[in-house]
């Protein structure tokens, strides 16, 4: 669990628990209650669980009380607190739907053999407004089979994201993989979100067949190489597939380049140069490709001008754009964005790290053999994706150092190395 944001306030377990229990300002509504039930993850103890309870029993219909409770009820999830498995029952009926996914949540993370928790589940699904996709990747986590024929009827659901969640879950309780190649087609829907959701629907079923379809995705590098990642280490473990299976993929979604996704988008004609520029700014990552290849084959002498004109007035700041642009200028090969390439290979910042790993890739296309030191250096990063591309970029100038991997903490890392012996 990443915690590196919980406890931004730097507030001790008293002050937390008295935020808490901080009555309701009666004259504008607000409340610090949220405050503290998030921060309380960072004290494991009963005082703080039994805090974190008593306020999921105030009821109070103000917003922000209705916050407070929402938020406790996911803090006791995040504290694996077993202590609270009946208020959290309790939370399943609740007449807020969005408490009722926190509990169901939570429930998860803490786990649970109660039939009757198990259940109260289960009979979610048969009642409306809920957050049906939280509810069946639980139940499938429990594998609770009598929940299989509920679970059915929502593979045909319309939102995409919680039919692939029921079919891949059908899939597990029934152990029938016949209908998973659906889920791997929602890879190319239309919607991002169902793009993004079946991926974890992959994981989940252990899908080793959608390795290639999540490294030719129209998704975000970051959902991508998290996809592979966990299908990858869970499967040469269990010795379902080989590395020599895995690493094309691997390979492909590190160096990332646009001509190698399957576009879900594309273009009546050709869009101006400015358009494609501002694509580049889009959440939807399936945009952004195709607005990269397109730049590439349109606009490759023209596109080196506007690329530095963005990053100099916005991309510079925008950790999504930057990652295109940087990217881009080692596709077109412009030797003068060299220093600025460098520049991002050693950005640190946390929302910039997918452009580190692109300033190495991009090293490589420049053909930068003066930046092998640097590359080397860069090395001694725990950073999976950073370090992976960094190996990539100086066997592409010339340098192998995979064989200094063999033992290397990473095991994909350490897999391809003895791959390449």
């Amino acid at each position: 669990m990443d915690n590196r944001f919980s406890n931004i306030f730097n507030l001790t377990e008293d002050q937390a628990i008295a935020l808490l229990k901080q009555p309701l300002n009666q004259e504008d509504g607000t409340s610090e209650r949220y405050v503290g039930a998030a921060h309380l993850i960072n004290f494991p103890t009963e005082r703080s669980i039994n805090a974190l309870i008593e306020a999921i029993g105030d009821h109070d219909p103000a917003l922000e009380n209705r916050i407070a409770r929402r938020k406790a009820v996911e803090s006791l999830g995040r504290l694996r607190a077993t202590q609270a498995l009946p208020t959290l029952k309790i939370c399943l009926a609740d007449s807020d739907p969005l408490t009722i996914e926190n509990a169901v949540w939570a429930i998860g993370e803490i786990g649970t053999e109660d039939p009757s928790i198990l259940e109260a589940i289960a009979n979610l699904l048969t009642q409306p407004h809920q957050t049906y996709r939280v509810i069946i990747h639980t139940l499938a986590n429990f594998n609770y089979l009598p929940a299989l024929e509920r679970i059915k009827p929502f593979c045909s659901h319309e939102d995409k994201s919680i039919a692939s969640a029921a079919i891949a879950s059908v899939a597990r309780l029934d152990n029938d993989y016949s209908s998973m190649d659906e889920v791997v087609g929602f890879l190319q829907h239309s919607d991002i979100n169902a793009r993004r959701a079946c991926i974890q629907d992959l994981i989940d079923a252990e899908y080793y067949a959608a390795i290639p379809a999540i490294a030719k995705a129209p998704i975000s590098v970051a959902f991508r190489l998290r996809g592979i990642r966990l299908l990858a280490a869970k499967g040469l473990a269990m010795g379902k597939v080989n590395f020599a299976e895995i690493e094309p993929s691997l390979d492909r979604i590190i160096r990332d380049r646009p001509q190698d996704i399957d576009l879900v988008h594309e273009y009546d004609q050709p869009p101006a140069l400015e358009f494609l520029i501002r694509e580049l700014y889009h959440t939807d990552f399936g945009r952004c490709y195709l607005a990269s290849k397109t730049l590439l084959e349109v606009y490759p002498q023209e596109a080196v001008k506007a690329l530095l004109q963005t990053y100099e007035s916005e991309a510079h700041n925008d950790y999504g754009a930057h990652f295109h642009v940087i990217k881009l200028l080692g596709l077109l090969k412009h030797q003068p964005s060299y220093d600025l390439i460098v520049e991002a290979l050693h950005n640190t910042s946390p929302q910039f790290q997918k452009s580190r790993a692109a300033a190495a890739i991009a090293l490589g296309n420049l053909q930068a053999t003066q930046a092998v030191p640097l590359l080397k250096q860069t090395l001694d990063t725990p950073i999976f994706d950073l370090k992976y591309a960094c190996l990539l970029a100086l066997e592409q100038l010339g340098e192998n150092y995979w064989s200094e991997m063999v033992d290397d903490q990473n095991l994909l890392i350490k897999a391809k190395a003895h791959h390449k012996i």
